[in-house]
């Protein structure tokens, strides 16, 4: 949290930029993180809302399912090094029937901190994510390291196949394997509302390998 209030603190002291705020939100048929389940297949809306000047982003994105089950609110910030380069920590917070004390940074905390870097150029993309501290921690209740990484090409504008696998992981994903744990395609589509106005909308279909099994997600950008 410190990290990120650092961040946040620095994108704000920079006034010869352009600032822009943006907001938004998918509503999704189930919530899959990774190609690993984060609750029963219930539907979940995911609104986000971002501030960026210059190279800097800070933000927070959110998910809570229909019937209460999965809350989450997380924070980042974003450093762009180039259109097609950015690094990225995140401060993921979920679950608040388990961790009820949002604010509880102590040894009992629930909030996971995350690095990532990310290469997203016009047809392929990759990216490496580190958890490097907070609550995800290994069988002897150190820090587990727990690392993602992804790989992306862009088939055609509105189709996208992506394959992901963990090399490392600990209590922050719900998987105990390692190994290829999110393989798939997403495909998007703009239907037409007004003249004025289209409704983006995209599926994605999936596997993971490790736990051996499939999804299919079903979502809308509002």
């Amino acid at each position: 949290m410190k990290v990120l209030a650092i961040c946040a603190i620095a994108v704000l002291s920079i006034t010869n930029a352009k600032a822009q705020f943006s907001t938004g939100a998918d509503i999704v048929s189930s919530y899959v993180w990774r190609g690993q389940p984060q609750d029963a297949g219930t539907p979940n809306i995911q609104p986000y809302a971002s501030f960026t000047t210059g190279k800097f982003t800070v933000g927070s994105w959110a998910s809570s399912s229909f019937i209460g089950t999965v809350k989450e609110v997380d924070l980042y910030a974003t450093y762009a090094f180039s259109s097609a380069f950015a690094l990225t920590l995140t401060d993921y917070n979920y679950n608040f029937g388990t961790q009820p004390n949002y604010f509880d940074y102590t040894k009992t905390t629930g909030h996971i901190f995350e690095g990532t870097l990310a290469y997203t150029g016009s047809v392929f993309s990759a990216s490496a994510n580190t958890m490097f501290a907070g609550a995800d921690k290994n069988s002897s209740d150190k820090q587990a390291f727990s690392t993602y990484v992804e790989l992306g090409y862009q088939i055609t504008p509105l189709a996208k196949v992506f394959a992901g696998g963990l090399l490392s992981t600990g209590s922050g994903y719900a998987s105990a394997k390692t190994g290829l744990t999110n393989i798939g395609l997403k495909v998007s589509k703009s239907i037409a509302i007004t003249d004025k106005f289209s409704l983006p909308v995209y599926g994605i279909i999936g596997a993971n390998t490790a736990s051996k099994n499939a999804f299919f997600v079903a979502g809308v950008t509002l």
